[in-house]
C-alpha cells in the first residue's frame, strides 16, 4: 500500500510523550504502562481518533516487553480507551472520563448480579431515573 493511502486511511498518529517503567516500583509494569497511556489520554497527547503507535514501539519507549504492551492495551481496550483491530493499529476511542463510566457500570453490573438482578432488570431500573 503506498504511503498516500495508507496516510488518508489512518487518523493522524498521536505525539505521546511516555516515560519509561519503574521497576522499583510495586505496581505491575502492564499496569504503569496503562496508567502512562491513560495519562497521555487525559492530557491530550492522544485523543480519541487518534492512531498510536505500533505495541513493539510503544515497548522500546517504555522499556518492556512486547507482551506486557499488549496487556496494558487490552486492558485500556476493555475499559473503552482504546481499539484495538487486527492490521488497523491502534486508536484512541474514549477519555479517561468515559473509561470511568464504564468501569462504573461494570461494578454496578456486579453488584446486581450479586443481589440478584439480571442485566434487563438493571437496565429497566435505570429507565425508571429522571432525565
Amino acid at each position: 500500500m503506498s504511503t498516500s493511502r495508507r496516510s488518508s486511511r489512518n487518523t493522524e498518529e498521536a505525539r505521546l510523550r511516555l516515560a519509561a517503567v519503574d521497576r522499583s516500583d510495586p505496581t505491575l509494569l502492564h499496569e504503569q504502562v496503562a496508567i502512562e497511556l491513560r495519562r497521555a489520554t487525559s492530557e491530550g497527547e492522544a485523543k480519541p481518533g487518534d492512531q498510536l503507535p505500533q505495541a513493539k514501539d510503544l515497548a522500546v519507549v517504555l522499556g518492556v516487553n512486547t507482551n506486557t504492551v499488549f496487556k496494558a492495551l487490552r486492558l485500556l481496550r476493555d475499559q473503552g480507551l482504546l481499539e484495538i483491530g487486527r492490521g488497523r493499529g491502534i486508536k484512541v476511542a474514549g477519555t479517561p472520563e468515559r473509561t470511568e463510566v464504564i468501569e462504573r457500570m461494570k461494578d454496578l453490573l456486579e453488584l446486581g448480579r450479586r443481589s440478584g438482578y439480571r442485566r434487563d432488570d438493571l437496565i429497566a431500573l435505570l429507565e425508571t431515573f429522571p432525565r
